[in-house]
């Protein structure tokens, strides 16, 4: 079916919905890649007035992706809940943007919502959108997760400790993890990207890590970013796993790139939900997306990225996640050009997530051939903080010595609570206190005295 309309004199055609939503995307480098992009401002403002007067029932009747062809398409559609769509059900797309951004819509309305929203609904939405738009409906919304500290809650930000090493050097790793932990960081996880993905070493830095949580008996959970199905066999094999790791996308051929399936992932998450290992709660798999992972495989099915991003986090919520998170300026300026792009899909994305339900966080990142710099990750950090997400990543300095990245430090976790009032998980926190790590106002101690307290209980 196509659709047109009238702009400055002018007839504009669009072939099919997947064109609309295309073309109505924010100017982004992987849709100018994939020829998706629209040619030019009134052309993108043309699509944006098309896909404003969509009616939401559209997205239910017409498939981005073939329904046959594709068991993410599938999974969409076969969990549509027609009862939670049912308030909403008579509006545009146009018409569900004013009403998030309505005082009627509160956080239990919207909340209602997420299982009667199919991604494409939310990625369509979320087009008609301005960042502060984005940053208003986020802020709105409460999604709570569980393992050994609980995440998401009012007033907190959770942090997501991540000590990787170039050669996975066990040591090393243990200092940057006491390095982080002293700047009141890791209540979401203590996370490892393995230098080398195998099964052995994966062992060797999950029973470093779990020796390590247990020694200053801290409240939080770790976790090996290895690939699933070695997840599943460190189960098998009696290892001391508490969150499986998985990056996901956003079509079946996608992720078949990766390795996995929904049956995989399916298995994956009843192994570890039987270990039993949390102690608040049983959410128990961690997944990280990033717009562009469907088109650098060549496998978007022509539709735009930023809505093959949000359809991935229709797989991550089937499997009722600890964590989800976009690792947003990762993949590079092919997809993502400049700081400006880069904002805008942290944005996007953690409203999109947080609006399906989940509990979405972000990797602020960026390669070094990007045009971007820490000052354009010190903006979308401090405007993700506003818009409530729930958790950032933190490595030693912002750089990542591993995968050559730059991201958040461990200082700027410290800047945002101190600058926003916010806090750790409530576990976390109690830890921190008891430990000597923050002070009755939340505060840190003198540099380096932390550490030297860290070191210290732990040898006694």
């Amino acid at each position: 079916m196509s659709y047109c309309t009238t702009l400055a004199g002018e007839i504009y055609r669009f072939d099919d919905l997947r064109m609309v939503m295309a073309r109505a995307t924010p100017k982004r480098a992987g849709d100018q890649l994939a020829g998706l992009a629209a040619t030019s401002d009134v052309e993108r403002v043309a699509a944006q007035m098309v896909l404003a007067d969509m009616p939401l029932k559209t997205f239910l009747t017409q498939a981005l992706v073939p329904y046959e062809d594709d068991e993410v398409t599938r999974l969409i559609i076969d969990s549509h809940d027609a009862q939670a769509f049912a308030p909403v059900s008579h509006m545009t797309v146009g018409q569900l943007r004013e009403w998030l951004l309505s005082d009627q819509a509160t956080p239990a309305r919207i909340g209602a919502l997420k299982w009667g929203l199919t991604p494409e609904m939310v990625a369509a939405v979320s087009k008609l959108m301005r960042n502060r738009d984005l940053i208003s409906v986020a802020r709105k919304i409460q999604v709570i997760s569980k393992f050994r500290t609980t995440l998401g809650l009012p007033g907190r930000i959770g942090s997501r400790l991540q000590p990787n090493h170039p050669s996975d050097d066990l040591r090393g790793i243990a200092a940057s993890t006491l390095d982080g932990l002293s700047y009141a960081v890791g209540d979401a996880v203590i996370g490892v990207n393995p230098a080398t993905d195998n099964i052995p070493n994966a062992m060797a830095l999950l029973s470093m890590l779990d020796d390590l949580i247990a020694r200053y008996e801290i409240p939080t959970q770790s976790c090996v970013l290895t690939h699933v199905t070695n997840s599943i066999q460190m189960i098998e094999n009696g290892a001391p796993l508490d969150l499986v790791f998985q990056s996901v996308a956003g079509t079946q051929a996608a992720n078949a790139g990766f390795g996995v399936d929904l049956n995989i992932l399916q298995e994956a998450h009843e192994a570890e939900r039987g270990l039993n290992r949390g102690t608040v709660g049983s959410n128990c798999m961690y997944f990280e997306t990033g717009q562009g992972s469907a088109l650098s495989a060549d496998a978007h099915h022509g539709v735009d990225q930023q809505t093959l991003e949000v359809r991935a986090y229709a797989v991550a919520r089937a499997y009722d996640p600890l964590l989800v998170n976009t690792v947003v300026g990762f993949i590079g300026p092919e997809y993502l050009y400049d700081g400006k792009e880069i904002i805008r899909a942290g944005l996007e994305d953690h409203f999109c997530g947080k609006l399906l339900g989940l509990p979405m966080g972000c990797d602020v990142c960026y390669t070094n051939h990007t045009e971007a710099d820490q000052d354009d990750m010190d903006v979308l950090m401090t405007l993700l903080a506003d818009a409530g997400t729930h958790f950032l990543i933190g490595v030693p300095g912002a750089d990542d010595i591993m995968l050559s990245y730059q991201s958040l430090s461990f200082h700027d976790i410290a800047y945002l609570r101190n600058s926003f009032g916010l806090k750790a998980a409530p576990e976390f926190e109690d830890w921190l206190t008891r430990m000597g790590l923050i002070d009755g106002q939340g505060l840190l101690p003198p540099e380096g005295s932390a550490v030297q307290a860290l070191i210290g209980q732990g040898a006694s």
